[in-house]
């Protein structure tokens, strides 16, 4: 880094001035805001995050200028590898050796919530952009943490009530065999009793199965009107790619998707993709803003369109270190509080205050994806058919569980 010599000071003013600036500039730790990003780089959920996640931020700390009151912003990266071995360990040196000042997390749950906890302990914000487990929010809350995007409880909850509109009340579910599914399955079952209708069943797979034809088989066998695919990432694309070659669809069934990112339809293209119906918090072609944002981005990511997962890891940075400026420091309390009393104003959306608990309240909307004959441009893959509320879509916040929140 290179100093600049002070000017000599001309006036009593000039001079108080200076001291001033100084103060400031002595809140920042190590006269350095360093910022951690972990996740899946390499594996079935790098698609969905990863490098492009990284890419993100680093266009986050550049069109902050590359520093935040005067001093450098830098970012560290971690392959957690969907372990949490791996994740933790990680998280701990960051924060006990190499002073990291923010996490910003994509990862598995079982790493969100133990990083989470490290954060809580050290007072250091945890930014969440990609983690969907809604105890994040709920009972393993912590005042240290913001949710950017969505959870386990919004995704199917918006993917349920869909469902329910167009007539369908049977469902079967084929689930990934970890913490994320079984949330996704449990919500998305109270929503469907709620809303009259019924599951007729459901089978597990492991992460990072190639082979769904068994369990694809007794979805269908089962009479349900909608095959719900709870999974993601790799997993996600062979699922429906199987799934279309056994006609389900043209059988009569729906295939429904919670959440799905957009990368999982480029790959496995709209041939099997289209006429399905997913919920997201965010697409890269809604809007004039969003659109500038993409174009900037998909040119340094191998052209490929960028998933909310993305999106919403540049609005946590952005949002992090506009913070950072305006409280003056990067003490994590002060900043978190800073943070919470600000609504995040980005390309991702607009006036979204962040509730006690650390729930970004922002919009989800509804989406069909289009025949290749609707695209009018490179990855224009998304119809917008509607727009939820946050607060019609959101678990209510008295009944999370979050255990500092006012009563």
């Amino acid at each position: 880094m290179i100093r600049i010599p002070s000017l000599p000071t001309r006036t009593l003013a000039a001079t108080t001035l200076a001291l001033a600036a100084g103060a400031a500039g002595a809140q920042i730790s190590d006269d350095i805001v360093r910022i951690g990003i972990m996740g899946d780089m390499a594996g079935p959920y790098s698609g969905n995050g990863g490098p492009g996640s990284v890419l993100a931020a680093r266009m986050a700390i550049e069109d902050f200028g590359g520093k935040v009151n005067g001093k450098p912003v830098e970012l560290l990266v971690i392959d957690d590898q969907n372990k949490p071995d791996v994740g933790l360990n990680a998280a701990r040196k960051w924060l006990d050796v190499d002073k990291v000042d923010a996490i910003v997390g994509g990862s598995a749950s079982s790493i969100a919530l133990g990083v989470q906890t490290l954060m809580k302990d050290k007072q250091k914000p945890y930014l969440v952009a990609g983690t969907v487990t809604d105890l994040l929010t709920g009972k393993s809350c912590s005042p240290m943490s913001i949710q950017f995007l969505v959870d386990t409880y919004s995704l199917p909850k918006a993917g349920v009530q869909t469902l329910l509109n167009q007539g369908i009340k049977s469902f079967y579910f084929v689930t990934v065999d970890y913490a994320f599914g079984a949330a996704f399955q449990s919500a998305a079952t109270r929503f469907i009793e709620e809303g009259g209708g019924k599951v007729l069943g459901s089978v597990k797979h492991p992460l990072g199965a190639t082979d769904f034809s068994s369990y694809l088989l007794q979805a269908q066998s089962s009479g349900a009107k909608a095959i719900v695919i709870l999974n993601a990432g790799l997993d996600l694309s062979n699922a429906l790619k199987q799934a279309a070659e056994f006609k389900i669809a043209k059988g009569g069934q729906a295939v429904a998707v919670f959440g799905m990112t957009i990368n999982s339809v480029a790959a496995m293209g709209l041939d099997v993709a289209q006429g399905l119906q997913i919920t997201d918090p965010w697409y890269w072609d809604r809007t004039e803003e969003s659109r500038a944002w993409a174009n900037r981005f998909m040119p340094r990511n191998n052209n490929a369109p960028p998933t909310y997962i993305m999106a919403g890891t540049y609005s946590a940075v952005t949002h992090y270190l506009k913070a950072v400026q305006a409280a003056g420091t990067d003490a994590g309390p002060a900043v978190m509080t800073k943070m919470k009393a600000t609504p995040i104003n980005d390309m991702t959306a607009k006036n979204v205050k962040i509730r006690e608990d650390g729930q970004a309240m922002r919009p989800v909307y509804a989406l069909r994806i289009k025949q290749p004959a609707q695209m009018k441009a490179k990855a224009d893959y998304y119809e917008v058919i509607g727009e939820l509320p946050a607060e019609q879509v959101f678990r209510p916040m008295a009944e999370g569980g979050c255990d500092f929140v006012k009563k």
